[in-house]
């Protein structure tokens, strides 16, 4: 029943939010555009401008920010798992700021505005960028071709902080181009379709399947190296493949709606709170948490300013998301007191 009960409001929160907007719909024809493809009747006399609007606009939006916060908080499951650190996300292994730097690089050079069959080159040098420091981030942090879990994150600093003083630098030699490389860091769903949609599920799916294969694998590790190598885990293989599916989830995401902070942070601790470290619950906990949050966020982006102004849906998720690591930071010093 809870994973009924969480279904239907993930459901509820899409119905209220494809009625947010300048264009304003009503709920009952909301309803009706929503039963047409199993009542063609009950949407015959609607608009078609509004059910353009409707079905291909704000829906697209609504499964697009679902599947992306589904995979933010997938990802950070995974790298929470594996690298055995309550603070690590996408950011950790400089996934997020490689897909930021192939934008920022395909902004400044033009490549951007450049469209191939009608989707935008720009998620496409993303995903390159996030490919590229993931490449990075393995070849300085394996050793004698292994992945350890001390070097993998360092190396993951290192990259980030260098590819971080390359957007500096991008945006110091263009300053026309400083705004859009802003607003892209800090994340936004805007004017985005079906066709981003399509774009980044075969990835989603695809790592998500190959990590969900991984659920026993994943709990072993929780114990620590030796005693899950003890217990039949082949710990160097195991932790390569679930770094490299929750990276290219990672890519996938952020190179459709740029970087998008907290959700691989937040959402794992809460989903762990709530029903335990049993990665076999977490996982879909975590998956289904995600996309509800980027809903939510983005519904209040794209509604709670005037005249159809948008803030970018990252912001939403850091005011949200500070809030929630003060608390657990005021936590865990009350705890290191009672020790």
């Amino acid at each position: 029943m809870t994973w009924i009960g969480f279904i239907l409001l993930i459901g509820f929160a899409a119905f209220v939010s494809s009625g947010l907007g300048t264009f304003k719909t009503p709920y009952d024809v909301i309803l009706k555009l929503w039963l047409s493809p199993a009542y063609p009747d009950a949407a015959a006399p609607v608009d078609d401008t509004v059910r353009y609007i409707v079905l291909n606009v704000r829906l697209a939006r609504i499964c697009l920010a679902f599947l992306i916060g589904a995979a933010l908080g997938l990802a950070g499951t995974v790298y929470q798992g594996v690298l055995l650190n309550p603070l690590a996300d996408p950011f950790t292994l400089g996934i997020s700021t490689g897909a930021a730097f192939g934008a920022s690089l395909a902004i400044l050079v033009g490549v951007g505005s450049v469209h191939f069959l009608g989707v935008s080159a720009l998620p496409g040098a993303a995903f390159a960028g996030a490919l590229l420091a993931l490449y990075l981030v393995y070849l300085l942090g394996s050793v004698d071709g292994r992945i350890h879990v001390v070097t993998i994150v360092l190396a993951g600093i290192i990259v980030s902080t260098f590819l971080s003083a390359m957007i500096s630098l991008l945006k110091s030699l263009n300053e026309e181009s400083v705004s859009t490389i802003v607003f892209w860091i800090m994340g936004s769903l805007s004017g985005k379709s079906w066709t981003h949609v399509l774009l980044v599920l075969p990835y989603i799916a695809a790592g998500a399947v190959a990590i969900c294969c991984f659920t026993r694998e994943l709990d072993l590790l929780s114990l620590g190296d030796i005693p899950a190598q003890q217990l039949g885990v082949n710990v160097g293989k195991v932790r390569f493949w679930l770094l490299l599916s929750a990276s290219l989830i990672t890519a996938a995401a952020v190179a459709v709606s740029g970087i998008i902070g907290f959700v691989g942070l937040v959402i794992p601790h809460l989903a762990r709170l709530a029903l335990g470290p049993r990665h076999r619950v977490l996982i879909p906990a975590a998956m289904l948490s995600g996309g509800l949050l980027v809903l939510v966020s983005d519904s209040i982006a794209r509604s709670i300013l005037p005249g159809g102004a948008e803030i970018p849906v990252g912001v939403v998720t850091a005011i949200l998301g500070g809030p929630f690591f003060c608390y657990l930071l005021l936590r865990r010093k009350q705890q290191l007191r009672l020790q």
